[in-house]
């Protein structure tokens, strides 16, 4: 199976700078990766690339066509966003504290360290270097945290930690000292800086510098010649010398050399213009100070609005405020999180305010004109450590350390239901038959049924005195629900319906982790500590029916779609299947090199040597039943042939070198007396934009030698689950839960082509009405858009005659393409009419093949029962309101 990674849910936020394009395109980084919402039809997706270490700057140009990421380690990205893909790549030589491209998109401004370095956006052209370097300012005696660039892209304002904000002239002009004019004035860092508009001239007249310590300054434009004072020239440091760019002696600032080349733009600017008095010609003056009175909160974030005239704020407090300048009204003062705002931005129309809380993973859309949330999205703050598919594939549900249950619509990758009943963390799930309801077990003691549709915990199950359940199940029917806990080794059965305690199966002696009955059957196989796998029959009340003894500790069971077949994990690496019918053991895979990950900084053997970790901890089976995947506390997924015992795939989770089991060998030179370099944590405690650094949940029961180090999370794989339908699978990782599907790209089969199937005999075939014969072509192309094009010609009478026609090996391609268009395409009897002929035909066919066409079966079932739901609802609607309309009086 060809699966590709589709999106990432879980975390939609973790740390950085979000931004805004095209008025409701939300880009925010998740980790390594970039997470783009679109505001407007609620759906989130992750670009399929990432960095290196974990994203903390981002930059989008004005366009929305082109990112710039750049990661913890200066490793910076040039990402083309409607194509998906990475351009340029690129290291920059000291952290990047601030990154903003130019009102033009012609530049980028990149405050490195000390130093604001001016690059031009390498853009479309294909270059060996793409990203060349412009100008270098150093005047900065710290860290540059901010940067906003006039609407010209001439001027270029930056706020450091220097206590001051700098006004550089980015052109260079001939005969001027270009030296910055200092804002001076403030009692702490300068966290964000901004240029006020003229509107009836549309030139920049006004100043805002925003202080950490709570502290706004106004600060005005006035025309007013200033003298310039001769200097001789002084190499400017870190500038290449294209640049032709010097330093003054008296103060740092930057003029053009006249003996070398002209300015970079390749125009000479003259004094003698009409714009020459335009900002570096006057002076400012400081209007105003005004505070934001929030006691010791810091300001952490905030962004300006030009065309409104307002600024947000967030500070480290969780509050936010937004000001109408330049009065400084107080508009909305507001508590919307615990912890400190790391982000704060307007969209480009400024009706609507995102906020970030980095530390509980929060991302907010909020319009402030009718105060009410447009987004609201909040991840696991702990490690998920459990996932499963609803039985439809349409849902996801995830529980975690957080003791929260959380379900995800998989097509829009949003979470619409929070569940926060359980005290402690949630160990396991189960989705019940009628696909609207969801079990969950806690180890809080509680197993809890849960209602999705009315939003409600409708059940809950206890025991007579309290337990700690790490496994659950229930059967096929739906009659019973099963537990398995940690501390008494008890299996407990109640009445899903009444709540009782139906029985207690003892007989393990250590926690039972895997708990799962048949799905055809009403056996009820657990695996547990205690080296067995035990077979139950629940409803005869017979007790143990088949034990199968293993040498190491079992750690997960798993059976197979048809039921015949049972797989089980143990702590030696090895996964076993038996023979549920005659209790024999039929193969055995070895997979501790298969599993074995990477070195964590604070091993002392390395990771060939150790035997930490090379197990697998969850296994799940393909829809049909022919291979298996398994994964565990590893950067890698693995994917079995059973019947031929064989590694098919290795799928690797991350490439994130901010966690830990990532890489195989350490760098001797990040060793210190102290410990691991990357563990000494000298960073600033209210550093902006950051990544908090913190131990990742972990619960008493994790294997030895899986314990997270103390500063950074160990890249692990806590439960899988494949979608009913086949077509993906999810990974509860400590990233979050990553979704893998099969990849719908241009794939054709060469052996079936030949110089007369074309794209032009396909449209030739439809023109002559021959589209029996053009759909035939269409499927040996395996071109979607000519399939759908195909359907579409047949006429409503000559939709038998085109389905008999299709040959029986391109019968699960067509469904495939049928599927895609009920769930887009508003021609539904059309399509079903389709989909009934093609039933009539090929009956037999899939009754014979059903194992191989069932993933396409299911999720043509899926987006047949989604459009009934609809219609069922609209007509539902329509009822109601003729009887209405039927019922109120006709006076006229």
């Amino acid at each position: 199976m060809d699966y590709t990674f589709q999106n990432l849910l879980g975390a939609p936020y973790r740390g950085g700078n979000a931004v805004i394009i095209q008025n409701t395109q939300l880009i925010s980084p998740v980790g390594n990766r970039v997470s783009v919402t679109d505001l407007n039809k609620h759906h989130t997706i992750t670009l399929p690339v990432s960095s290196s270490s974990n994203i903390c700057r981002l930059a989008a140009s004005p366009d929305g066509t082109f990112l710039i990421a750049v990661d913890e380690n200066n490793r910076c990205l040039f990402i083309n966003l409607p194509r998906r893909v990475i351009l340029h790549r690129m290291t920059f030589k000291d952290k990047v504290g601030a990154l903003k491209f130019s009102t033009d998109g012609e530049y980028i401004a990149v405050g490195v360290g000390k130093l604001v370095q001016i690059w031009r956006s390498p853009g479309f052209s294909k270059l060996v270097f793409a990203f060349e370097l412009i100008r270098t300012f150093a005047n900065s005696d710290d860290k540059v945290v901010s940067l906003e660039w006039s609407l010209d892209s001439d001027y270029l304002l930056v706020g450091s930690k220097d206590l001051a904000a700098r006004l550089f002239c980015v052109r260079k002009l001939r005969g001027v000292l270009n030296k910055p004019f200092l804002f001076v004035g403030h009692r702490d860092s300068v966290v964000g800086c901004f240029f006020g508009v003229d509107k009836s001239t549309n030139k920049v007249n006004r100043a805002f510098t925003i202080a950490r310590d709570g502290y706004m300054f106004s600060w005005g434009y006035s025309v007013k010649d200033v003298k310039m004072d001769e200097s001789e020239d002084v190499p400017s440091p870190d500038t290449p010398e294209r640049a032709d760019v010097v330093m003054a002696e008296n103060g740092g600032g930057i003029v053009t050399n006249q003996r070398k080349r002209k300015e970079y733009d390749g125009k000479d600017r003259d004094l003698e213009g009409e714009e020459e008095d335009y900002l570096h010609r006057g002076k400012w003056v400081l209007l105003r100070k005004d505070g934001f009175n929030q006691g010791g909160a810091k300001v952490t974030a905030c962004d300006y609005h030009k065309g409104l005239d307002m600024v947000v704020v967030g500070f480290s407090n969780g509050v936010f405020g937004l000001y109408q300048m330049p009065d400084f009204i107080c508009i909305h003062l507001l508590s919307i999180s615990r912890e400190k705002i790391t982000t704060a931005i307007f969209n480009e129309r400024g009706n609507w305010l995102t906020f970030g809380c980095a530390k509980l993973g929060q991302l907010l859309v909020w319009e402030w004109r009718s105060e009410s949330y447009i987004l609201k999205q909040q991840g696991h703050f702990f490690d998920v450590n459990c996932v499963t598919y609803s039985p439809d594939s349409q849902f996801l549900a995830t529980g975690a350390d957080d003791n929260k249950v959380k379900v995800w619509n998989v097509a829009s990758g949003s979470c619409f239901i929070t569940f926060t009943e359980h005290t402690n963390a949630v160990t396991a799930l189960h989705f019940m038959a009628d696909n609207h309801s969801l079990l969950s077990a806690s180890l809080d003691g509680t197993v809890r049924a849960w209602d999705f549709r009315r939003y409600k915990n409708y059940k809950t199950y206890t025991t007579p005195t309290p337990r700690q359940f790490v496994s659950l199940t229930a059967d096929p029917s739906g009659d019973v629900v099963c537990a398995g806990t940690l501390d008494s080794f008890e299996i407990f059965v109640w009445s899903k319906k009444t709540g009782q305690i139906k029985d207690i199966l003892n007989g393990h002696e250590a926690p039972v982790h895997g708990l799962m009955f048949s799905p055809l059957t009403q056996i009820l196989a657990s695996s547990s500590w205690d080296k067995t796998v035990r077979l139950w029959d629940v409803f005869a009340s017979k007790g143990t029916v088949e034990t199968f003894q293993h040498n190491h500790d079992v750690l997960t069971v798993a059976f197979r779609p048809d039921g015949k077949q049972l797989a089980s994990s143990t702590l030696d690496g090895q996964i076993h299947f038996w023979d549920t019918i005659e209790g024999l053991l039929m193969y055995t895979i070895e997979g501790r090199r298969d599993i074995a990950g990477g070195r964590n900084m604070t091993d002392r053997r390395s990771a060939a040597n150790s035997s930490a970790g090379k197990c697998f901890t969850t296994l799940c089976y393909s829809a049909d039943g022919s291979y298996i995947l398994a994964a565990g506390t590893s950067r890698y997924i693995c994917m079995y042939d059973i019947s031929d015992q064989v590694l098919l795939r290795r799928f690797q989770i991350t490439h994130n070198l901010s966690l830990d089991g990532v890489l195989d060998f350490l760098n001797s030179k990040k060793m210190t007396e102290a410990g691991p370099m990357d563990l000494i944590d000298d960073d600033d405690s209210d550093e902006e934009g950051g990544i908090d650094k913190q131990t990742r949940g972990n619960l008493s029961y994790d294997l030895p030698g899986s314990r997270p180090n103390r500063g950074r999370p160990i890249i692990r794989t806590k439960s899988i689950s494949i979608a009913p339908t086949g077509r993906s699978f999810a990974a509860a990782t400590t990233e979050g839960v990553l979704i893998y599907s099969i990849d719908d790209s241009f794939i054709f089969d060469p052996t079936d082509l030949d110089m007369d199937v074309t794209p032009d005999a396909v449209e030739n075939a439809i023109k002559e009405n021959e589209v029996s014969r053009a759909l035939a072509l269409s499927m040996r192309l395996n071109e979607d858009s000519l399939i759908k094009k195909c359907i579409f010609a047949v006429a409503p009478g000559d939709i038998k005659a085109a389905a008999i026609s299709v040959s029986q090996k391109y019968l699960e391609r067509l469904i495939e393409a049928l599927v895609e268009l009920l769930e887009n395409c508003p021609h539904l009897e059309f399509l079903l009419h389709w989909c009934q002929e093609i039933c009539k035909a090929h009956g037999s066919y899939i009754q014979r093949n059903y194992r191989n066409l069932l993933p396409a079966l299911i999720s043509l079932q899926k987006a047949i029962t989604r459009a009934h739901q609809d219609l069922a609802d609209m007509c539902s609607s329509n009822e109601y309101t003729l009887r209405y309309l039927c019922s109120v009086p006709n006076d006229h």
